[in-house]
């Protein structure tokens, strides 16, 4: 079965850039640990875009949609244990960093390393 992809793309205003890079550091390890997880990258944009890609593998679509479920919306704050770290006095969720955000999904069908 191949891995599955998923790249959030979510569009960051340059003022809310280095907002939204403490953010994804304050959860480092957060995803690390679930089940079916492979690999995590924040890819910040370089020139043209203000567009981050938060690129996750996953063992399967069941891997990423129980995180999805669980860990992931406890992190954002939607609920389940620890809710957003980042909150605010009086329990207030910050702001979010980014004005919009889009899914995309792949399966990985070839793939290449460096050789040893």
């Amino acid at each position: 079965m191949p891995s599955v992809v998923k790249i959030n793309v979510l569009t960051v205003p340059a003022e809310q850039r280095e907002v939204l890079e403490q953010r994804f550091a304050s959860r480092a390890g957060a995803v690390e640990g679930s089940d079916g997880f492979e690999w995590f990258e924040l890819l910040r944009p370089v020139e043209g875009t203000d567009q981050y890609l938060v690129y996750t593998r996953w063992r399967s679509e069941e891997d990423f949609q129980a995180w999805m479920n669980g860990s992931m919306k406890a992190a954002h704050g939607g609920g389940g244990a620890g809710g957003d770290k980042g909150a605010g006095e009086g329990g207030e969720r910050p702001r979010p960093a980014a004005s919009g955000s889009t899914l995309w999904s792949f399966e990985v069908v070839q793939q290449a390393s460096p050789k040893s």
